[in-house]
């Protein structure tokens, strides 16, 4: 079976906080982590739910899935380091501190779930 995926780079939002809605969606069915994020107060949960569908409808596409009659689940979901931006800012006696700007690289993959066999 072909691997579902889709996948964010360059996220603009540290991966510490994006991790924290990842773990909440790990491992659930479809569906319910659609629910789950659309009523997460994260910054970074619109941001899953649409890359969320974008993985399903990657299934619906290039794998030629019946999105209706499949159970679709998050087999794994990352949330990896990207570049990050360096910025200085101005504090006192003319000196610069610097700082970063984090970004991330999002990747989620889908699995079908199979049906077992009832005795």
């Amino acid at each position: 079976m072909a691997k579902i995926t889709a996948k964010l780079n360059y996220y603009h939002l540290s991966p510490r906080k994006v991790r924290l809605v990842a773990d909440l969606i790990r491992g659930k069915e479809v569906n319910d982590a659609l629910a789950h994020l659309k009523f997460a107060a994260k910054r970074s949960a619109p941001v899953m739910e649409k890359l969320l569908k974008s993985a399903i409808s990657n299934a619906k596409n290039n794998n030629k899935i019946d999105i209706d009659s499949a159970i679709l689940y998050i087999k794994e979901i990352r949330v990896d380091e990207g570049p990050a931006y360096k910025r200085w800012r101005p504090v006192w006696r003319r000196m610069a501190h610097p700082y970063k700007k984090r970004t991330s690289h999002i990747n989620i993959v889908l699995e079908e779930k199979k049906e077992e066999a009832k005795k």
